[in-house]
């Protein structure tokens, strides 16, 4: 039997789907520097392009089965790692744009912000909005934000349909965010991250 760098891609592929380590490996050689590379010259990172390529192969490996027969493997590694890396610049942007609106924030107040005192009023702050909901709506957004319950459940508990829970919650939504307005910087990142 030839070595296995000598075999088609076509070929590994077909002992890979066997559950050949050797193959594997072999298609690990083959490929894994010109991947490096290619990820490399998207995301100017080495680290970022050795994780890539430590998730094509895992992709590759748990997905031997469902890679097609026909298919070109060359084209499917290719594919996930360009798919991955502009994962990792998407996120990166929306990070970069957040953390840009944060430092305006932080560069319109003059004073240094004290985190702690800013996150007790803040906190005493959206009691106050939450306390001042209606009835129902402020049921709703408790058992939803607090005690986190899926929409489905509070459904049952309540015995109202999903669709009124979203409009509780949709309205509830609108009325903190309109309350809170720009009180702090971490009111802004509490809209962010929780509203």
């Amino acid at each position: 039997m030839k070595a296995y760098s000598y075999y088609t891609d076509k070929e590994l592929m077909e002992e890979i789907r066997a559950g050949n380590m050797l193959a594997f490996d072999s298609l690990y050689r083959k490929y894994s520097k010109r991947l490096y590379k290619f990820s490399y010259s998207i995301l100017k990172s080495k680290e970022e392009a050795e994780n890539i390529i430590q998730d094509v192969f895992l992709n590759l490996w748990v997905n031997r089965d469902k890679v097609e027969k026909d298919s070109s493997v060359k084209y499917y590694i290719f594919t996930i790692a360009y798919n991955s890396a502009i994962s990792i610049i998407r996120k990166k942007i929306k990070e970069s744009h957040f953390i840009m609106d944060v430092k305006k924030l932080q560069d319109l107040t003059e004073e240094p912000v004290d985190l702690q005192i800013e996150y007790n009023e803040l906190n005493e702050k959206l009691n106050e909005i939450i306390d001042a909901l209606p009835g129902r709506q402020k049921e709703i957004y408790l058992l939803h934000k607090v005690e986190g319950l899926k929409y489905i459940e509070i459904s049952k508990r309540l015995n109202i349909s999903v669709n009124t829970i979203e409009n509780h919650m949709s309205r509830a939504l609108k009325k903190i965010r309109k309350k809170l307005g720009n009180y702090s910087l971490l009111a802004v990142l509490f809209s962010y991250l929780f509203v």
